[in-house]
């Protein structure tokens, strides 16, 4: 072939940045979403800050000048606090965003290169291959075998062919390469691609919900439901004892803000983001956020052979003929095997991307002086097709000499050729003795076919077989301890690979992959009833001789027994897989861009082990977020009931906490919840667990239940504080002070008990997150200046306490939180577990 891609040099560095001076760069340039004006709308429509809006006018108006500039300066603060969160969010995404962008191959300065598809510009020259995505619009100036994949533009899945002699020769950006390859000069980029001038129309459409934030959603919409139940009743109880009208709507106010979970979608937006940004910095992109909810439930990881568990570096290592009845070193080849290289060099791609056809041209240019590939050009092409898979080639040169070959599974060239009953038996014990050691096979077979009309399928053609070539791929160095870890968290593996039954057992047997000694090829896999099937794919981890179809149903079973499956794949073929498994997985090396889009999550290095990683951080991304919203829940319980019970019981105070105390109270959870829970690193029994039941709740019952009597708990040690201090005669603002007091320290020890459910505070203290302290000390120190400064405990009606007064509290707050330890003691007594340390 052509050293210098078919005489096309390219673009120059000066020509490139001139297009891009003059047509920018390739980008879609629409409405910007989630921007901070976008964000700023969606806070005014928030019904905390609608509330402390409220509360704000109503002090105005009553004259309370000073409550009121604390509520606005709180509007502040809360907002603030609500936008810091939505740009992490926002700014983790971007990143993913662009890190998940597709890549494409230019021909600049007279050589191939990679870069980033907005930085396509006008005048490029585009390859693109089977499997890439089309990044801009442009005109065909040569293809092979080309065809595309329009249907994002017409609806039609058909894939059509296009040729630059054809009327139809132009490429748009978002199509996708069915077949063969093609160079393209680009005319459009960006807004001006055919995708682009529809693309307003991408606009409307909205990312669906995921099951957890539809829960959560929902859950905090019902309690906004009985927020303005329970404010209408408070405010008709006050109402009807005062006949003041303001007085009785700021007291009913007060109880509709404690009632208001906030704080719960603000941490569902941060763990979500903030944990695909955390997975990206680990090498593994998240597409889709509803992947991070998922990770932690995987019971099945579904994945290809080759570059996934061996190492993808496939080197020519045996060779075989009918000729020399030998298996031999192609460095020990002679001339029937030479040619028999020779051949399966044609059989590949002319510019070879795949690592075994590039180490057939390697071996062609190590074994062959004289380099034929300058005068020969590619006239015709077969795709890898058909069941068992092969491809074939068709080459040309000046003189007419014409070169037909072709390589793929051996039974699918010794099914097309004139084999006699001893060479096929000849044939399959070299490939028995062949495979049985680990290596992949491939037959290699040369047509005659003279005439121009070339058949519809490869398979009508007639060939001569010439012998099998053997690539040797070591196991990656790793995959024995990544499968260990898949067992140990209760994950099972399964192998599903185009490759032969022998080459993939013996590779399995070699990285002590279990399940080894039973596999089940895809036409087997393909005769099975659904009932037959769904046994067949819980109890067989070996799928061999794969096809788009088989995969497809061997997920689909998977997903009939009710496992959460988790699906690796790099090829075209894996696309229908892929976006059928409840986690798609592309590889980011060796990936197609095919491959990449139905992916939900993409491997940069194509290492296994990263997903042991994943699932990992998908387990702690989910027990935190649990974690955050049971504390939130928890610490909720008391300060409605602390506000609620007073006043529907007619105690001597009944209007015990204000506004200002309840948005104090509200500044403190806020934090704690997203920042303090969202750091913490995960525990050290995470992966010993069986996978989390992916069920439509977020909580079980016995997990709203402990965080609802955790509550009560807290509400009685609040209201003992309250009954003390009545008993003790103390006015309405020392008992105010009591009150609150117990409150936040209940708050800080019950962030420390319920950093684990199992564990001991004396461990999770160990635990590496310096947002605890931080955040625990800033608590303390901004409680301490309301209690002993004067101008602010006169502002929050507050009286500074004795020493023994303060003790009381904590000691109480402390005891209404701390009996969990007791609970946690009995479930590592009963589960027999020794207290272990976190990384």
């Amino acid at each position: 072939m052509p050293a210098n891609n078919f005489n096309i040099e390219g673009l120059t560095t000066e020509q490139v940045a001139r297009s891009r001076e003059s047509f920018g760069g390739n980008t879609l340039d629409y409405k910007q979403e989630n921007n901070v004006f976008d964000a700023i709308k969606k806070l005014v429509k928030e019904p905390m800050v609608v509330l402390l809006f409220a509360a704000s006018l109503i002090y105005l108006i009553s004259g309370k000048t000073g409550d009121a500039i604390f509520l606005a300066s709180a509007i502040i603060i809360v907002s603030v606090i609500s936008l810091f969160q939505d740009s992490r969010s926002r700014n983790a995404l971007q990143k993913l965003k662009k890190l998940s962008q597709p890549h494409c191959k230019v021909i600049r300065n007279g050589e191939v290169i990679e870069i980033e598809s907005e930085d396509l510009v006008v005048g490029d020259s585009l390859i693109v291959e089977e499997g890439t995505s089309i990044t801009a619009d442009g005109i065909i100036v040569h293809s092979n075998d080309f065809s595309v994949n329009e249907s994002i533009l017409t609806g039609e899945s058909l894939s059509v062919f296009k040729d630059k002699g054809k009327a139809d020769n132009l490429i748009f950006k978002g199509t996708t390469v069915a077949s063969g390859l093609a160079i393209a000069t680009i005319t459009h980029i960006g807004n001006e691609t055919k995708l682009g001038k529809i693309g307003k129309s991408l606009e409307s459409i909205k990312e669906e919900k995921t099951p957890l934030e539809l829960q959560i959603t929902n859950f905090v919409k019902n309690m906004v439901i009985a927020g303005v139940i329970v404010f209408m009743v408070v405010w008709a109880i006050n109402y009807f004892r005062s006949y003041d009208l303001l007085d009785s709507l700021l007291k009913a106010l007060t109880l509709a803000m404690s009632i208001l979970p906030e704080e719960i979608p603000m941490a569902f937006t941060t763990f979500m983001a903030i944990g695909a940004w955390r997975l990206m910095k680990m090498g593994i992109v998240v597409k889709q956020m509803k992947t991070v909810e998922t990770l932690g439930s995987a019971t099945v990881i579904c994945t290809d052979k080759t570059g996934t568990i061996t190492e993808n570096k496939m080197s020519l290592a045996k060779v075989f003929t009918l000729n020399s009845q030998r298996i031999s070193f192609p460095d020990h080849a002679n001339e029937d095997e030479k040619v028999l290289i020779r051949i399966a060099m044609w059989a590949s791609e002319p510019i070879p991307f795949d690592a075994m056809e590039v180490s057939l041209h390697q071996a062609y240019e190590d074994l062959h002086k004289e380099d034929e590939r300058q005068n020969f050009k590619l006239v015709h092409e077969y795709p890898l097709g058909g069941k068992p898979p092969m491809m074939t080639h068709v080459f040309e040169n000046s003189l007419g000499k014409r070169i037909i070959a072709a390589k793929g599974a051996p039974e699918a060239l010794m099914a097309l050729s004139n084999l006699t009953a001893e060479e096929k038996s000849q044939i399959d014990k070299a490939i028995q003795a062949i495979t049985h050691e680990g290596y992949r096979v491939l037959g290699v077979g040369q047509s005659d076919f003279k005439g121009s009309n070339y058949p519809k399928t490869q398979q009508e053609l007639k060939f001569s077989f010439k012998g099998i070539v053997a690539f040797y791929d070591p196991p990656k160095k790793n995959i024995n301890k990544v499968f260990e870890d898949f067992y140990k968290a209760g994950i099972s593996v399964k192998i599903i690979t185009g490759d032969n039954a022998a080459t993939t057992t013996a590779i399995a047997k070699q990285v002590a992959f279990r399940g080894y000694e039973h596999s089940l090829t895809g036409d087997e896999l393909m005769k099975l009833s659904e009932e037959e099937l769904g046994k067949s794919v819980k109890n067989t981890n070996i799928f061999t001789r794969m096809f788009p179809e088989a995969k497809l149903r061997i997920i689909n079973a998977l997903k009939s027994n009710n496992q959460i499956v988790a699906m690796t794949g790099d090829g075209v073929n894996d696309g229908p897989a892929l976006k059928a498994a409840h986690i798609g997985i592309a590889m980011g090396k060796k990936g197609t861009e095919i491959a990449k889009q139905a992916a939900s999550l993409i491997l940069i290095e194509d290492d296994l082990s990263k997903m042991v990683d994943a699932v990992a951080m998908g387990r702690k991304i989910y027990t935190n977020l649990k974690k955050a919203i049971q504390y939130v829940i928890s610490i909720h319980i008391p300060i409605i009931l602390t506000v609620f019970i007073p006043l529907a019981l007619g105690w001597i105070y009944p209007n015990i906490l204000s506004p200002v105390h309840i948005i104090f109270l509200e500044l403190i959870m806020g934090p704690t919840c997203s920042i303090i829970f969202e750091n913490e690193p995960m525990e050290k029994n995470t992966m010993s667990q069986k996978p989390r039941p992916f069920t439509t709740t977020f909580f079980s019952w016995k997990e709203l239940t402990t965080s609802i009597i955790q509550g009560l708990a807290i509400t009685v040690g609040t209201l003992v504080v309250y009954q003390y201090s009545v008993y003790m005669a103390f006015d309405e603002a020392h008992t105010r002070t009591m009150v609150f007091t117990g409150l936040i320290a209940a708050n800080i020890f019950l962030t420390l008990v319920n950093r684990s459910f199992y564990y001991s505070v004396l461990t999770t203290l160990k635990y590496k997150n310096n947002l605890v302290l931080l955040i625990i000390s800033i608590t303390i120190v901004i409680t301490g200046l309301l209690l002993f400064v004067s101008p602010l405990t006169n502002f929050f009606e507050f009286k500074t306490l004795s020493f023994s007064q303060l003790a009381i509290c904590i000691g109480i707050g402390f005891i209404s939180v701390m009996w969990y330890e007791l609970v946690k003691i009995k479930a590592r007594l009963k589960r027999n577990t020794p207290s272990i340390e976190i990384d």
